[in-house]
């Protein structure tokens, strides 16, 4: 049987089934243009503008061939803000069989090799790393010129190899580790003592087996789980191989973080597959079903969701600036450059491109020299520009795609909130209340008339016995909020 699972963010059911949602609201809150325009496509092709197929799956007898979003709820259930949406997986062992027995084909880029300068020295007066060795804007622009053969920055500049006196440097006992095959592997990042780590939940036997889970910190959030007893010598937390951090290359802890999320290929060199999850999330869909879903199943290289409600990059430059999650002029700076450089608001010119702006907090990858080629690419904005990897996505993408035969699986962001759970940031949840307890009392007796000399009575209730019962059921609750997190 083929499994189709909704998960919701406040639910303890991860497995619900189908339920019945709008998919405009899947997009966003309200019909937004991104919502218009899947509806006009879909009934150019003759389509039900109001129903969205989903994305067609490899070959006409796959189990999910026939799979469609449910139709919208009546008006007065549906609910604002964006929520997860079904999809449909195939079980653990037939998406086990389904993966590809050879890499993808890289379109025209078949040798990729990185840029080694113990020395990088900055010639021009613009951002930039002695980690990421301060490419030249000559550099950038010649590493979009794709070819056979190519040699670019891509972090990691110094050093004999990625992790030893390079910054972002490993202890000695992981770099032997970090160097071995894997078909896949899940990796994320808390940076900062910024989050509290998640544990994945329904993970297959098999991929507890043959998929690592990688974790990497910073010393600032080492100190922080050895004080709270929470990491020892066996460098596990739960499901999650701990890999700590020395010589961090930046001073913003969000900036690290992209080391790890963009240049997964340079500290893994032999993997095929790797899944990136934010620190924030918690993984609740074994990886095999995820690969299978949005890359093999799709003939798909690398997969991110679009953003649910954002779909322009110069929309997304001024939500960033509104809610102050960068310096406003260091934002205006970047989107200035990207604008002299033809980067026009989005458009249905660019069909069937559907959004310029992802939601990037997972990123789902086959390790191949194109698809290493853009994340050293994004990478090299994000130390270039401000670290708001929302705004270089597009521009890297199209530059790319301007030269070769190649492309982003974009899904549906209530798709990614279908396998991943986003929880609150450690400061946050540190400062919450414990939650109200609830208690349920009994409906009253009915008057029964009786006789006898208690008639018309009450039967006093027993305070000691209420106050205890109230205090244990306070003390259940509030331990239940972190059952999942370490």
């Amino acid at each position: 049987m083929i499994e189709v699972r909704i998960t919701e963010s406040n639910s303890p059911n991860v497995d619900q089934r189908i339920g019945t949602m709008s998919m405009a609201h899947y997009i966003n809150a309200t019909r937004t243009d991104a919502s218009r325009i899947l509806g006009r496509r879909n009934r150019q092709k003759g389509g039900d503008g109001n129903r969205f197929q989903a994305s067609v799956p490899k070959g006409a007898n796959h189990p999910c061939a026939n799979f469609t979003f449910p139709p919208p709820p009546p008006p007065h259930l549906r609910r604002i803000g964006p929520r997860p949406c079904p999809v449909c997986y195939l079980p653990v062992d037939q998406a086990i069989a389904s993966m590809p027995s050879s890499p993808s084909e890289s379109p025209v880029l078949h040798n990729l090799t990185y840029v080694h300068d113990e020395n990088p020295i900055k010639t021009e007066p613009h951002g930039g790393s002695d980690f990421g060795g301060y490419p030249s804007l000559k550099q950038r622009n010649d590493s979009f010129d794709i070819k056979e053969s190519m040699v670019v920055h891509c972090g990691f500049v110094k050093g004999s190899k990625p992790g030893h006196q390079t910054g972002f440097d490993f202890d000695k006992s992981d770099l032997a580790e970090l160097q071995q095959f894997h078909e896949i592997i899940v990796a994320s990042a808390i940076f900062g003592n910024y989050d509290l780590i998640q544990q994945p939940r329904n993970i297959s036997e098999e991929a507890k087996r043959n998929v690592p889970f990688y974790m990497f910190i910073d010393e600032e959030t080492e100190a922080y789980m050895k004080n709270r007893s929470m990491l020892d010598s066996s460098k596990r937390v739960g499901l999650w191989r701990i890999i700590v951090i020395h010589n961090v290359p930046y001073s913003d802890a969000r900036r690290n973080g992209k080391v790890p999320k963009l240049l997964l290929h340079r500290i893994f060199p032999n993997i095929r597959y790797s899944i990136w999850i934010d620190g924030k999330l918690q993984l609740v869909v074994d990886p095999y079903q995820i690969l299978e879903r949005f890359l093999w199943r799709q003939n798909a290289n690398f997969a991110i969701s679009r953003h649910y409600r954002r779909f322009d990059v110069f929309v997304e430059a001024e939500a960033n600036k509104a809610a102050g999650k960068y310096d406003n002029s260091s934002i205006d700076a970047q989107v200035d450059f990207y604008r002299t450089e033809g980067l026009t608001p989005y458009s249905e010119a660019k069909l069937p491109i559907i959004s310029d702006v992802p939601e990037g907090c997972v990123l789902i990858k086959e390790h191949i020299p194109i698809t290493n080629l853009f994340t050293c690419l994004w990478f090299n904005e994000v130390d270039r520009f401000t670290s708001r990897d929302q705004l270089s996505f597009g521009i890297v993408r199209d530059k790319i795609m301007a030269k070769v035969d190649w492309h982003i699986n974009m899904f549906l962001d209530c798709e990614r909130r279908n396998f991943v759970i986003q929880a609150y940031h450690r400061d946050l949840l540190e400062h919450m209340p414990p939650p109200v307890a609830v208690i349920q009392r009994p409906p009253a007796l009915p008057n029964i008339i009786t006789r006898g000399r208690n008639q018309g009575k009450k039967i006093p209730r027993h305070g000691r016995d209420r106050r205890s019962g109230s205090r244990r059921h306070h003390k259940a609750s509030a331990g239940n909020r972190e059952s999942n997190i370490f």
